[in-house]
Parts: C-alpha cells; sequence; structure tokens
C-alpha cells in the first residue's frame, strides 16, 4: 500500500506531464511507474517495520498484555526480540532490492527517458564526453606531481563506439601528438585502442605540425580509463555499491574531488539505508510498549512524524557530508546511530518504569 501510495503520489504527476507535454508514449510511462515499484518498496521495508512494530506492542500494552509479561518475570527486553529478528531480516531483504533490482530498474526508467525525450542526464556520458588521463610524476626534489598526459574528448558514445574523438597527448610538459579519429572504441582482447578513419598529428618542440600520417584503422595504447568512464557514467541511484567503487577508481585518475567526495557518500548511505529498518524496529518497540493508551490512528500520525524527521535529519547530515564538513561515513550512519540511541534510551526508560 505505501508502495503503491509513493509512486502515486511522488511521480505519477510529473511522468503525467511528460505523456502531455512531451509526448512521452503510454506504453513507455506504464513500463517506467513499474519500473519505479522497486524503489518505493525499498523505502516502504522500513517505514512498515515502524508501522508494524509500534502497532503490535501498542495493542499488547492496551489490552495490558505487556503488564501480564512483566509480572511473570519477562524484561522488556526479552519481549522485544522477535521485533529485532524481523528487523533484521527485513534489513537483508531491504540490502538485496537495494542491490540487486532497484539500481538497474532506475537506470532502465532513465535510459527511456533519455531515449524518447531525449532528456539530458548529469551523469550520463553519451555525447561530449571529456576525460583527462594523469600520471605521476617524480621531481628531482623527490615530491609527487600529477601532470596532465592524455585528453580525450569526443562528441558522442553510443555504448561500443567514441564518435568524433580527439586525443591530445602531452610528452615532458609539451603538446607532442593529436590524434582526430572518426571513431574508436577499446579492443578488450588486445588491451588497446582501435581508432578508424582518422589523422595522426605529430607536432615539434614549438607546438608547430611537424607530421600527418592518415589512416583507416590504427591500434594506439592508451588508457582504458576514458572507455570506462564513459560507459559506467550514471547517477549513484543507478549503481549498486560494486559499480560505484569501480567509478570511483575513475574518478580519482581524474582528480575530480567534488563527484568522487559525492560518491563516497552515496556508498556510506546505501550501505546504512537497509539497517533503517533495525532503528525503526527499536524505535517503534519502545514507543508501542509505552504504558499510555495509545489508538491506531495516534499510532500512524506518530510514525510519520517519526520517519519524516528522521528522512530529514538524513539530509542534512548527508549535505554535511557533501560540503566535506563531516567525512563520508560519519554522513551515511550518524542518523542511524543517534535513532539507535534515541531508541535504546526510549526503551531503557520504559524498561526500568
Amino acid at each position: 500500500l505505501v508502495s503503491v501510495l509513493g509512486v502515486a503520489i511522488g511521480y505519477l504527476s510529473d511522468l503525467a506531464d511528460k505523456v502531455v507535454d512531451s509526448n512521452l508514449p503510454l506504453m513507455q510511462a506504464s513500463e517506467i511507474l513499474l519500473l519505479k515499484v522497486p524503489e518505493f518498496t525499498a523505502y516502504a521495508l522500513p517505514i512498515s517495520v515502524m508501522l508494524s512494530t509500534l502497532l503490535t506492542y501498542g495493542r499488547l500494552s492496551n489490552d495490558s498484555e505487556l503488564i501480564a509479561f512483566r509480572s511473570c518475570g519477562v524484561s522488556l527486553y526479552r519481549l522485544i526480540i522477535p521485533a529485532m529478528v524481523m528487523s533484521l531480516a527485513v534489513t537483508g531483504v531491504t540490502f538485496l532490492m537495494s542491490e540487486l533490482v532497484v539500481p538497474a530498474a532506475n537506470y532502465r526508467a532513465t535510459a527511456i527517458l533519455v531515449e524518447y525525450l531525449q532528456e539530458d542526464h548529469p551523469y550520463w556520458q553519451n555525447k561530449d564526453i571529456f576525460y583527462p588521463d594523469y600520471e605521476q610524476v617524480t621531481l628531482p626534489n623527490g615530491d609527487q606531481e600529477k601532470r596532465l598526459k592524455h585528453l580525450f574528448f569526443a562528441e558522442q558514445f553510443d555504448g561500443q563506439h567514441l564518435k568524433t574523438l580527439t586525443v591530445l597527448e602531452w610528452l615532458e610538459e609539451r603538446l607532442n601528438r593529436i590524434v582526430v579519429s572518426d571513431s574508436a572504441t577499446w579492443n578488450g582482447q588486445e588491451e588497446t585502442w582501435d581508432f578508424f578513419n582518422g589523422t595522426i598529428y605529430q607536432l615539434s618542440s614549438d607546438a608547430s605540425y611537424k607530421e600527418a600520417y592518415p589512416f583507416e584503422h590504427r591500434q594506439l595504447p592508451l588508457t582504458k580509463a576514458a572507455f570506462e568512464f564513459a560507459l559506467q557514467g550514471r547517477d549513484p541511484y543507478e549503481m549498486n555499491i560494486i559499480q560505484a567503487r569501480q567509478y570511483m577508481k575513475i574518478l580519482k585518475m581524474m582528480g575530480d574531488d567534488k563527484k568522487l567526495r559525492m560518491f563516497q557518500v552515496r556508498i556510506q548511505q546505501k550501505l546504512a539505508f537497509p539497517f533503517i529498518c533495525v532503528v525503526f524496529g527499536v524505535v517503534g518497540s519502545a514507543l508501542g510498549a509505552t504504558p499510555q493508551q495509545m489508538s491506531r490512528a495516534t499510532g500512524f500520525g506518530l510514525s510519520v512524524v517519526i520517519i519524516f524527521s528522521y528522512y530529514l535529519l538524513g539530509f542534512l547530515i548527508g549535505s554535511l557530508g557533501l560540503m566535506g564538513l563531516i567525512s563520508p561515513v560519519l554522513a551515511g550512519w550518524l542518523p542511524n546511530l543517534l535513532g539507535l540511541a534515541m531508541g535504546g534510551w526510549l526503551l531503557y526508560r520504559f524498561a526500568e518504569s
């Protein structure tokens, strides 16, 4: 139910605008809608843990069942063990769904919009690909310096070939060679680049043209990273953790510290997200076990407030991580730690009352 509401409220209106204003085919709009269901389901699972624990223990408290258990010597900590087991099980399901299903579904949904509406995607490298390749150089004084070695620029990428590609090559801090080609692709079997229909311009020491070598097909031993950069460019939410870590290696080679930090924060958030189920399980059990009478409406309203506050806190802390004010690990896990601390304090308070 929560998943359906999430899709309807969060995405349906925007999709309807694309159908009406941008002429998105109805069949593709329906496919996108279905592809968004796994994402909202992953968000709904922690919410379901909160509601189920809050309402279950609230009902036991209202019917004085908890008082009966505790009068028999059963502690509140022991009573919430089933809730913790359920929370851990849902954590596993959430993690598997977030890693195996959601990234692929989000990627496919974005691909449909790019294909049919030619929407720009900030992370996709399908046109105007720009990739600088650096090398570490040891200076005479022993210090390490990063110097530009190659500069790749391609107008388009179709998933296999870089189109209208230009490669600039530096040698000892001077421009040494320019390669211009209609298309190029990475040859995985021979670990080299295949260039097609182009010209190699050799430059002299004063950067003037020295010689030109036209070719129909030429293999050049350049870095594979430029091809991987074009191939793997996705939104962090369209990658699983393994793909994101691989992409981070490329960002390190590029020296793109801002995007690298963003991926570091997103990876920690992806790791921490499934454990929200445990946090909500502890908080929901503690609030449900309170001695005060609690109706279902009150429990549902309280859940909404807690969930909204938690996600708002996660957004604010994540923003601090993106700004570099706190570490990526802290940005990802601090909301969970604060939630567990609050839930543990409530549980201790009610257990001792």
